[in-house]
Protein backbone atom coordinates (compact mmCIF):
# COMPACT_ATOMS: atom_id res chain seq x y z
CA UNK A 1 0.00 0.00 0.00
CA UNK A 2 3.11 2.19 -0.25
CA UNK A 3 2.69 5.18 -2.60
CA UNK A 4 -1.05 4.61 -3.01
CA UNK A 5 -1.31 8.38 -3.63
CA UNK A 6 0.75 7.85 -6.81
CA UNK A 7 -1.93 5.90 -8.68
CA UNK A 8 -1.49 6.68 -12.39
CA UNK A 9 2.26 7.21 -12.16
CA UNK A 10 4.58 5.05 -14.23
CA UNK A 11 6.98 5.21 -11.29
CA UNK A 12 10.60 6.21 -10.92
CA UNK A 13 13.55 4.99 -13.02
CA UNK A 14 14.68 1.51 -11.93
CA UNK A 15 18.19 0.32 -11.13
CA UNK A 16 20.63 1.22 -13.91
CA UNK A 17 18.04 3.36 -15.74
CA UNK A 18 17.87 7.10 -16.29
CA UNK A 19 14.93 9.21 -17.41
CA UNK A 20 14.72 12.77 -18.65
CA UNK A 21 11.88 14.96 -19.80
CA UNK A 22 13.03 17.22 -22.64
CA UNK A 23 11.61 20.42 -24.09
CA UNK A 24 11.27 21.37 -27.79
CA UNK A 25 14.93 22.49 -27.84
CA UNK A 26 15.94 19.00 -26.60
CA UNK A 27 16.99 20.40 -23.21
CA UNK A 28 16.19 18.54 -19.95
CA UNK A 29 13.25 19.89 -17.94
CA UNK A 30 13.90 19.64 -14.22
CA UNK A 31 10.94 21.62 -12.86
CA UNK A 32 8.00 19.48 -11.74
CA UNK A 33 4.70 19.49 -13.67
CA UNK A 34 6.29 20.80 -16.91
CA UNK A 35 5.40 18.52 -19.84
CA UNK A 36 7.95 17.37 -22.39
CA UNK A 37 9.11 14.27 -24.25
CA UNK A 38 10.13 11.33 -22.06
CA UNK A 39 13.60 10.02 -22.88
CA UNK A 40 15.15 6.95 -21.24
CA UNK A 41 18.62 5.42 -21.13
CA UNK A 42 19.66 2.10 -19.65
CA UNK A 43 20.79 -1.47 -20.23
CA UNK A 44 17.63 -2.55 -22.08
CA UNK A 45 17.37 0.26 -24.61
CA UNK A 46 17.34 -0.93 -28.22
CA UNK A 47 20.42 -0.29 -30.34
CA UNK A 48 18.73 0.37 -33.70
CA UNK A 49 15.78 -0.21 -35.98
CA UNK A 50 16.48 -3.14 -38.26
CA UNK A 51 17.54 -1.80 -41.68
CA UNK A 52 16.13 1.67 -40.97
CA UNK A 53 18.90 4.17 -40.22
CA UNK A 54 16.59 7.19 -40.49
CA UNK A 55 14.19 5.88 -37.85
CA UNK A 56 17.18 4.99 -35.66
CA UNK A 57 18.55 8.56 -35.91
CA UNK A 58 15.13 10.03 -35.07
CA UNK A 59 14.64 7.77 -32.04
CA UNK A 60 18.10 7.30 -30.52
CA UNK A 61 20.54 10.04 -29.57
CA UNK A 62 24.29 9.64 -30.02
CA UNK A 63 24.74 9.31 -26.27
CA UNK A 64 22.21 6.47 -25.92
CA UNK A 65 18.95 8.21 -25.04
CA UNK A 66 15.73 6.72 -26.49
CA UNK A 67 13.06 9.25 -27.44
CA UNK A 68 9.83 7.50 -26.44
CA UNK A 69 7.35 9.77 -28.23
CA UNK A 70 5.45 10.09 -24.94
CA UNK A 71 4.70 13.38 -23.22
CA UNK A 72 5.36 13.10 -19.48
CA UNK A 73 5.81 15.17 -16.34
CA UNK A 74 7.72 14.73 -13.08
CA UNK A 75 5.77 15.29 -9.90
CA UNK A 76 7.24 16.93 -6.78
CA UNK A 77 8.54 13.56 -5.52
CA UNK A 78 10.28 12.51 -8.76
CA UNK A 79 7.53 10.17 -9.99
CA UNK A 80 6.82 10.12 -13.73
CA UNK A 81 3.32 10.53 -15.13
CA UNK A 82 2.43 10.06 -18.81
CA UNK A 83 0.37 12.91 -20.22
CA UNK A 84 -0.15 11.97 -23.88
CA UNK A 85 1.55 10.86 -27.09
CA UNK A 86 3.64 13.47 -28.93
CA UNK A 87 1.85 12.73 -32.21
CA UNK A 88 -1.55 13.38 -30.59
CA UNK A 89 -0.65 16.80 -29.15
CA UNK A 90 -2.64 19.67 -30.68
CA UNK A 91 -1.11 23.11 -31.25
CA UNK A 92 -3.95 25.61 -31.46
CA UNK A 93 -2.95 29.22 -32.07
CA UNK A 94 0.34 28.69 -30.24
CA UNK A 95 -1.24 26.89 -27.25
CA UNK A 96 -0.29 23.25 -26.65
CA UNK A 97 -3.28 21.01 -25.90
CA UNK A 98 -3.02 17.47 -24.52
CA UNK A 99 -6.06 15.51 -25.77
CA UNK A 100 -6.03 13.01 -22.87
CA UNK A 101 -6.69 15.83 -20.37
CA UNK A 102 -9.70 17.04 -22.38
CA UNK A 103 -10.95 13.47 -22.91
CA UNK A 104 -10.78 12.73 -19.17
CA UNK A 105 -12.78 15.88 -18.46
CA UNK A 106 -15.46 15.07 -21.06
CA UNK A 107 -15.68 11.41 -20.04
CA UNK A 108 -16.89 12.54 -16.60
CA UNK A 109 -20.06 14.04 -18.14
CA UNK A 110 -22.90 11.64 -17.21
CA UNK A 111 -24.24 11.28 -20.78
CA UNK A 112 -20.86 10.56 -22.40
CA UNK A 113 -20.08 6.92 -23.13
CA UNK A 114 -16.76 7.51 -24.89
CA UNK A 115 -14.78 10.40 -26.33
CA UNK A 116 -11.74 11.08 -28.49
CA UNK A 117 -10.13 14.48 -28.97
CA UNK A 118 -8.12 15.11 -32.13
CA UNK A 119 -6.59 18.06 -33.92
CA UNK A 120 -8.67 19.30 -36.82
CA UNK A 121 -7.18 21.56 -39.50
CA UNK A 122 -7.96 25.25 -39.15
CA UNK A 123 -6.77 28.00 -41.50
CA UNK A 124 -6.42 30.68 -38.83
CA UNK A 125 -5.16 28.68 -35.83
CA UNK A 126 -3.39 25.78 -37.57
CA UNK A 127 -5.37 23.21 -35.61
CA UNK A 128 -8.38 23.19 -33.32
CA UNK A 129 -9.49 20.59 -30.80
CA UNK A 130 -12.34 18.46 -32.08
CA UNK A 131 -14.21 16.14 -29.72
CA UNK A 132 -15.78 13.01 -31.18
CA UNK A 133 -18.36 11.98 -28.58
CA UNK A 134 -20.32 8.77 -28.25
CA UNK A 135 -23.44 9.17 -26.08
CA UNK A 136 -24.73 6.47 -23.70
CA UNK A 137 -27.57 4.31 -24.99
CA UNK A 138 -31.03 5.78 -24.48
CA UNK A 139 -29.72 9.28 -23.87
CA UNK A 140 -29.66 12.39 -26.00
CA UNK A 141 -27.22 15.24 -25.80
CA UNK A 142 -26.73 18.51 -27.62
CA UNK A 143 -23.69 20.50 -28.64
CA UNK A 144 -24.94 23.30 -26.39
CA UNK A 145 -24.92 20.93 -23.36
CA UNK A 146 -21.35 19.91 -24.08
CA UNK A 147 -20.24 23.51 -24.61
CA UNK A 148 -21.86 24.52 -21.33
CA UNK A 149 -20.16 21.64 -19.49
CA UNK A 150 -16.82 22.58 -21.06
CA UNK A 151 -16.96 25.97 -19.34
CA UNK A 152 -15.29 24.01 -16.52
CA UNK A 153 -12.15 23.90 -18.70
CA UNK A 154 -9.84 26.84 -19.37
CA UNK A 155 -11.07 28.57 -22.53
CA UNK A 156 -8.07 27.51 -24.65
CA UNK A 157 -8.69 23.81 -23.82
CA UNK A 158 -12.35 23.78 -24.83
CA UNK A 159 -13.12 21.77 -27.97
CA UNK A 160 -14.07 24.07 -30.83
CA UNK A 161 -15.81 21.32 -32.80
CA UNK A 162 -18.20 18.74 -31.32
CA UNK A 163 -19.03 15.66 -33.40
CA UNK A 164 -21.48 13.04 -32.14
CA UNK A 165 -20.29 9.74 -33.59
CA UNK A 166 -18.89 6.34 -32.54
CA UNK A 167 -15.34 6.31 -31.15
CA UNK A 168 -13.39 3.49 -32.85
CA UNK A 169 -11.11 1.38 -30.66
CA UNK A 170 -8.75 -1.42 -31.64
CA UNK A 171 -8.63 -4.93 -30.14
CA UNK A 172 -6.59 -3.71 -27.16
CA UNK A 173 -9.06 -0.89 -26.43
CA UNK A 174 -6.89 1.93 -27.73
CA UNK A 175 -8.66 4.79 -29.54
CA UNK A 176 -7.84 4.67 -33.25
CA UNK A 177 -6.86 8.32 -33.62
CA UNK A 178 -5.17 7.95 -37.03
CA UNK A 179 -8.47 6.61 -38.37
CA UNK A 180 -10.35 9.55 -36.82
CA UNK A 181 -7.87 12.10 -38.20
CA UNK A 182 -8.34 10.62 -41.67
CA UNK A 183 -12.12 10.44 -41.30
CA UNK A 184 -12.36 14.07 -40.19
CA UNK A 185 -9.67 15.55 -42.41
CA UNK A 186 -10.53 18.89 -44.00
CA UNK A 187 -12.32 17.39 -47.03
CA UNK A 188 -14.24 14.78 -45.06
CA UNK A 189 -15.16 17.30 -42.35
CA UNK A 190 -16.77 19.57 -44.96
CA UNK A 191 -18.76 16.60 -46.29
CA UNK A 192 -19.80 15.65 -42.73
CA UNK A 193 -20.96 19.20 -41.99
CA UNK A 194 -22.98 19.33 -45.21
CA UNK A 195 -24.84 16.14 -44.18
CA UNK A 196 -25.84 17.54 -40.79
Amino acid sequence: VENIHKVGAIGVPGYGWEAQIRDEQDQPITAPHQPGELCVRGPGVMTCYYRNEEATRETLTEDGWLRTGDVAIWDDDGFLFLVDRMKDVIVCGGETLYPVQIEDFLRAYPKVKDVAVIGLPDQRLGEIAGAIISIKAGMTCTEEEINEYCKGLPRYKRPRKIIFAPVPRNATGKIEKPKLRKLYSRENLVAYENQN
